[in-house]
């Protein structure tokens, strides 16, 4: 069994300062604030809810579903586990505490889990189903019909985004999808939709989609060297980072974005110190566009950074050409609506390279998991295509 659970959270990731109290359940236990998928307390018999020490609670489902988690759990996290499959396993995993019973409802069991967004300030979170089949080999054929009929594309695309929350800057608010979402796209729209994700309404965020595709290749590589164990409607967990802690200069401590308003434009070094994924999208509310000279900062930004890091992703800036032209970012131009668009711009951008976006990609969901002498093929199959269209989000 693993350490003791990380320190109280008092509040919700993401949670405004002025939310309104969120009520307490069982054993002083809320609903999980940040849940995009799955059973939803409030909305299912069972749900999935936060301990007051910060771990997260999931009802163990009825048989044979539950019993078949539980016994996953123990099996990979036992004190005396000597298999190395198992223990590499682990670091994909969300770490486990055992089992915890509410004390007026001792007969309802809840599995006692590591809640992965604790770390993040403004977590953006994907569930990913993977895998060709949603269904087990003990399925019945009504519960195979039921399953292939939910997203018939599931065998050729091998997963299914199950819900997103992604959150945007420019509003301090989050956006979120739901299954109908996942099952709505298409092999056509498959990239677009996952884009999604990591984009943040004001930029596609490629550190956090190469920090995603590193882990995923981890876990692939675990699946390519093991024969002991199928997965079936297992999902992978994304989070990465939605917000930063605004980049300042050495000389004082206005924001990159102030500093450019000052002067009508930024020195290489400044340029650097932004996000080096860095895409504009649109013209502010007023309808005014950033002039030549933030064209020019990003153009030298990309020229730099393909030489200094030429076997990275380099800069790839949208030109943002439009039928009239550059507007040049004069002093009219800078009305209080520009003014907060790039401080808000400026304020969320990742200070750190791709080396420390903070991202994880755990599995979960292990209702369906059952020994094997074979490479699980259909999960496998899922990660590489997976793994594909998020290199093709990187590239575009």
């Amino acid at each position: 069994m693993a350490a003791e659970p990380p320190a109280l959270r008092l509040r919700p990731p993401g949670s405004a300062g002025d939310s309104p109290p969120v009520p307490r359940l069982l054993g002083g236990c809320v609903p999980l604030s940040h849940q995009v998928a799955g059973h939803m307390y409030g909305k299912d018999k069972v749900g999935i809810l936060q301990h007051p020490d910060g771990t997260v609670l999931k009802q163990l489902q009825p048989p044979p579903r539950g019993p078949r988690e539980l016994e996953f759990y123990t099996m990979v996290y036992a004190a005396d586990c000597a298999d190395t499959v198992l223990l590499e396993l682990r670091k994909h995993l969300p770490k486990y505490y055992g089992v915890w019973s509410p004390p007026t409802a001792p007969n309802d069991v809840y599995l006692k889990l590591e809640d992965v967004t604790h770390k993040f300030n403004k977590p953006c979170i994907m569930d990913v189903k993977i895998g060709r089949k949603s269904y087990d080999p003990f399925a019945s054929s009504e519960k195979i019909q039921q399953q292939v009929s939910k997203y018939p594309l599931m065998e050729e695309i091998g997963f299914l985004v199950l819900g997103m929350r992604v959150y945007h800057v420019h509003s301090d608010s989050y956006e979120t999808q739901n299954q109908h979402y996942g099952r709505s796209l298409t092999k056509e729209t498959l990239k677009e939709g996952v884009s999604k994700f990591f984009h943040n309404g004001f930029c596609l965020r490629k550190d956090a989609i190469a920090a995603s595709i590193q882990k995923v290749e981890k876990i692939l590589q675990w699946f390519e060297n093991q024969k002991q164990l199928n997965f079936y409607a297992s999902s992978l967990l994304f989070v990465y980072e939605g917000s930063s802690q605004p980049a300042t200069t050495k000389s004082n401590d206005r924001t990159l974005a102030g500093k450019f308003l000052s002067k009508g434009h930024l020195s290489d070094a400044d340029a650097l110190e932004c996000n080096n994924n860095f895409h504009l999208f649109g013209s502010p509310a007023n309808g005014t566009s950033v002039g030549k000279s933030l064209s020019k900062v990003y153009a030298r930004h990309r020229k730099l950074y393909s030489k200094k890091h030429h076997s990275q992703t380099s800069l790839k800036v949208e030109t943002l050409e439009q039928e009239n032209g550059w507007k040049s970012l004069s002093q009219e131009h800078l009305n209080g609506n520009v003014l907060s668009q790039l401080e808000k711009v400026f304020y969320h951008l990742p200070s750190g390279r791709q080396e420390t976006v903070e991202a994880e990609v755990r599995m979960i969901d292990f209702a369906h998991v059952f020994p094997s002498n074979t490479v699980d093929e259909g999960y496998v199959y899922g990660l590489k295509h997976l793994i594909s269209v998020l290199r093709s989000i990187l590239d575009s």
